[in-house]
C-alpha cells in the first residue's frame, strides 16, 4: 500500500435516537455519530413490522392477483 493516501480508520461512538449506543470503526473525522434508526429500534430487526395498507391497496392486490379457490 502507498503511504499517506488512506484515511485514518478510528473508533467512533454511535448514538441512536432511541438511546442505544455502540462503538464501531469508521473513517469519519468525528468522535461521535448520531443516527435516527439502529438495529435495536428498526421494525425489520425487532419483528414489530406492520403492514401499512394505504387506501386498500393490499386488499386490491390480493383480490386481483390472489390465488383462486
Amino acid at each position: 500500500m502507498k503511504a499517506d493516501i488512506h484515511p485514518k480508520y478510528e473508533q467512533v461512538q454511535v448514538t441512536c435516537s432511541c438511546g442505544h449506543s455502540f462503538t464501531t470503526g469508521s473513517t469519519i473525522a468525528k468522535d461521535a455519530l448520531s443516527i435516527e434508526v439502529c438495529s435495536e429500534c428498526h421494525p425489520f430487526y425487532t419483528g414489530k413490522q406492520k403492514l401499512v395498507d394505504t387506501a386498500g391497496r393490499v386488499d386490491k392486490f390480493r383480490q386481483k392477483y390472489g390465488m383462486k379457490k
